[in-house]
């Protein structure tokens, strides 16, 4: 179990446990003014959660694992949003809404070439055979209004091909920030806004999470503030 300040994540039946990842994701991520919001992999419903403490929005969270989205449906129910929060069992290439959403959020699996896990489940959240950066950036086109945004984290390698394959899918970057784990330490992470529609060069920016190990920097401790425990 993993509590935040206003809520608790169960996540036992969850292939994929709370991490930094999805915490950034949920915090960064730009809702305020949403009114539907998908969170596309679900999982244990951190990040619908978090996007429910930060917004007034309606939220929908789809998870393909059977266990998982019984485990966010439970952590839902427990949570002080439960009355503005959806958990669906269902493939996400499979979804189809209407009316459409302002703001998607996904911490995508982005495995392809590592080694996989015996752990069926476990592969499916990690690997990207399910949900490919194709596959999962046309299904954002389709479910986002025109001017609404995917908002995702991935290994920073990764950004130029989201980048360019977002184009083809008519989604542009709109903010890209770039998390360094200590000052002196290039970015393993990026954290991308990508908005449906053509817009100009996105702003980029660097993150740091910790000043010195074990210490979060003062941008973190901004970020993360409301959410753990450990920041006053």
């Amino acid at each position: 179990m993993f509590q935040f300040k206003q809520f608790i994540i169960r996540q036992e039946r969850c292939a994929m446990k709370v991490g930094t990842d999805g915490c950034l994701l949920g915090s960064w991520a730009n809702i305020s003014h949403c009114k539907r919001i998908l969170d596309i992999g679900t999982g244990s419903g951190l990040i619908a959660i978090m996007c429910a403490q930060r917004s007034n929005a309606t939220i929908v969270g789809v998870e393909i694992d059977s266990g998982a989205a019984a485990q966010a449906t439970e952590n839902v129910a427990l949570s002080p949003w439960s009355n503005r929060i959806e958990i669906i069992n269902c493939d996400a290439l499979t979804y189809s809404s209407s009316p459409l959403f302002d703001a998607i959020v996904s911490n995508p699996p982005f495995f392809s070439s590592s080694l996989k896990c015996p752990d069926k489940a476990r592969t499916c959240a990690r690997h990207d055979d399910s949900l490919s950066c194709p596959s999962l950036l046309a299904k954002a086109s389709e479910l986002l209004r025109t001017g609404g945004t995917l908002s995702v984290v991935l290994p920073h390698d990764a950004l130029d091909t989201w980048c360019d394959e977002a184009l083809f899918k008519g989604l542009s970057a709109r903010r890209i920030t770039r998390v360094h784990t200590l000052p002196h330490k290039t970015a393993k992470r990026v954290l991308i806004e990508f908005v449906k529609g053509a817009h100009p060069q996105p702003s980029v920016d660097d993150f740091t999470l910790e000043s010195t190990p074990g210490c979060y920097s003062p941008e973190a401790c901004e970020l993360l503030r409301d959410f753990y425990l450990k920041i006053k």
